[in-house]
């Protein structure tokens, strides 16, 4: 009897055509994934930074620069020209107040000082000659003013005597009449005499004041040559040390060419340079802080100097109680400034993540820690050691801080 022959359901070609289009519909789903971002990406745990997110206590910083100076620097600049005869001392020196540093010669200056000095007492000489020549005018009309007091009152006497006489008819009209006309002569001279002595009081006066400004006038200008040709030798304008002096004997130096300065020793100030983007919030009494041997140090801002040069501005800066010990001149420190006060943030460890998302967004690790995926943020201010968090994560998070420079677009990352 005839066995019936079962017909296959598949043959060869229709199996392979199947693969075929599984393959092609895996391809596919492959490069969608790959292009919509999805891929899932294996990481070692080592070699990246795992942080938790914390809510503590949050105070906005910057890291500045800063450098150490004396509290009070002097310049010294050559107030006259002239050339370096001698030196007293050599840089580094610790000076007081007045001590000589260096000598200068100038000739013409010197010059000039005689000169003076000549007008000065010629002045003085032609002054004496004139007080006494109009002391001597003075007397001779205060005789001639005791003269005519004299005849005046002789003339007086002869004509009272006269009047007398003549209502007794004892004179004649012509002997009254003469000795009249001689009193009122006489009363006449006086008044002119008195005219005479107060006009000269009063020139003598005038002449002894101007010949007073004069030599004043002169003695002040001897004064004020006497002090630059002082000026030739540079002293010391304060207590303290002698820095950056630049000056050889023997060499030229013009006025006003900057020799040296002297640094006061009785404290330090430090001089921080800081970015231009911060120049709105940088302001007085603002403060910061340091650690030197294992120790901090408080720092206040004391002045702004508000000039940008090179996109930086600069601050002067203050110690805030005790001065760090063997602190010196030229000494760096590295400073914290703080820009707000103190308060309670969820905060993020900084790291190198944020160089590739911005701070938008960050790799939130899974509760299990097997895997870590994308989550949207928002970030706040920063310190020198965290980002101060808006939105996006919760108090003990945990969060992959360390560079995503290795993990392209990835939207996963599985936890080895």
């Amino acid at each position: 009897m005839d066995v019936p022959i079962q017909k296959k359901k598949f043959s060869k070609q229709k199996i392979g055509l199947v693969l075929g289009i599984l393959a092609i519909v895996s391809l596919i789903i492959y490069v969608v994934v790959q292009t919509s971002g999805g891929s899932k990406l294996n990481v070692q745990k080592e070699r990246i930074s795992i942080t938790e997110i914390t809510q503590n206590v949050f105070q906005e910083n910057i890291p500045v620069n800063g450098i150490v100076l004396p509290i009070t620097t002097i310049y010294l600049d050559a107030l006259e020209g002239g050339r370096v005869e001698e030196k007293f001392v050599e840089d580094g020196a610790i000076l007081k107040q007045g001590e000589p540093i260096l000598r200068l010669s100038n000739t013409d200056l010197e010059l000039s000082l005689v000169n003076q000095e000549t007008s000065v007492y010629n002045l003085l000489t032609q002054m004496q000659i004139s007080q006494n020549a109009a002391r001597q005018n003075t007397i001779n009309r205060q005789n001639q003013y005791t003269d005519v007091e004299n005849n005046l009152i002789e003339a007086k006497r002869v004509f009272d005597l006269n009047n007398r006489l003549y209502d007794k008819g004892a004179i004649g009209r012509q002997d009254f009449e003469s000795s009249k006309n001689n009193y009122e002569y006489q009363k006449e001279r006086m008044r002119l005499a008195e005219q005479v002595l107060s006009e000269d009081s009063t020139s003598s006066k005038l002449e002894v004041n101007q010949a007073k400004n004069s030599y004043a006038r002169t003695q002040s200008a001897l004064e004020l040559m006497r002090k630059k040709v002082g000026d030739l030798v540079v002293r010391a304008p304060i207590d303290g040390q002698l820095t950056s002096l630049d000056a050889e004997i023997g060499q030229s130096i013009t006025k006003g060419t900057r020799l040296g300065q002297v640094d006061v020793l009785s404290g330090f100030k430090v001089r921080v340079d800081i970015d231009e983007h911060y120049i709105s919030r940088i302001y007085n009494g603002q403060r910061g802080t340091f650690k030197l041997n294992d120790k901090t140090y408080v720092l206040e801002i004391k002045k702004v100097f508000t000039q940008v040069t090179n996109g930086r501005f600069q601050v002067d800066m203050k110690f805030v109680g005790d001065l760090p010990e063997g602190i010196r001149r030229g000494q760096n420190l590295q400073i914290r400034v703080a820009l707000s006060a103190e308060k309670e943030a969820l905060l993020v460890s900084k790291g190198g993540f944020f160089q590739k998302t911005g701070g938008n967004w960050i790799f939130k690790v899974s509760e299990d820690g097997s895997t870590a995926y994308k989550v949207n943020i928002r970030l706040g201010s920063q310190n020198t050691e965290y980002y101060e968090v808006i939105e996006g994560l919760n108090s003990g998070d945990k969060v992959i801080t360390s560079s995503y420079d290795s993990f392209g677009d990835t939207e996963e990352l599985i936890l080895k």
